[in-house]
């Protein structure tokens, strides 16, 4: 790192706000490595996303904050902090009360700005929950849906985008009582949607730009069908 801030001009110019988007597209990257099974390609992620947190480090050193060094001690305090059981010979833990622990202030302080909105989301509501702020059970997350989709149907105009937000949000605690995660879930749907579409377009044989809804409807369904029978 010495070298390439000395030598290479790129990252001669880089800043903490500058790499950050670089160290959450390596981290993505690496979950995308493990989702296929790619061990060869995860090594290599992790080399890069390690490189991020080298990058971070030397920049925190050269304004006299941190190093490299006191990142790792940093972490192995926090690991033997958190792993009572392990070290102190506590029977029992609560990970999340131990956590807790080492924040101060308010029940939702601590989850992080930057992380990706239906992560923060189910966060946010798992903080609240653990302070009793809950639904006892899924049917009133559900029923919350319901009232938010109303809500934001019958919404003028400058107020849409609130209410999109609402049953966004409404929609994330139902996957969490339901104990499931929202991120994952969209993810997969997100897959599934472009698996799809791409057969859509090798049944259809030609650009769908030429075929009106009901046709590419027509093709979807059969899509569908098929892949609910096991032909594709």
């Amino acid at each position: 790192m010495d070298r390439l801030r000395a030598d290479c001009p790129w990252d001669r110019e880089q800043t903490f706000e500058t790499i950050a988007p670089y160290t959450i597209e390596e981290a993505y990257e690496v979950k995308d490595a493990i989702d296929r099974n790619d061990m060869g390609e995860l090594k290599s992620e992790l080399g890069d996303l390690l490189f991020q947190v080298l990058f971070h480090a030397k920049l925190a050193s050269e304004v006299g904050a941190f190093d490299l060094d006191d990142v790792v001690d940093t972490l192995v305090d926090k690991m033997v902090r958190r792993h009572p059981h392990v070290f102190d010979g506590a029977e029992k833990f609560d990970w999340d009360e131990l956590k807790a622990q080492e924040r101060s202030g308010r029940t939702l302080d601590g989850v992080a700005l930057a992380l990706p909105a239906l992560m923060r989301a189910q966060k946010l509501q798992k903080r609240a929950a653990k302070v009793g702020f809950d639904w006892p059970d899924h049917e009133g997350a559900f029923d919350k849906i319901v009232e938010e989709a109303a809500e934001l149907k019958d919404a003028q105009p400058e107020h849409r985008h609130e209410e999109a937000g609402d049953l966004i949000f409404s929609t994330v605690n139902l996957v969490r009582k339901l104990g499931l995660d929202a991120e994952a879930a969209l993810r997969d749907a997100n897959a599934k949607f472009n698996r799809r579409f791409d057969a859509v377009e090798d049944r259809a044989g030609r650009s769908l730009k030429g075929l009106n809804l009901d046709e590419m409807e027509a093709h979807w369904q059969a899509v569908k069908t098929a892949e609910t029978k096991g032909l594709t």
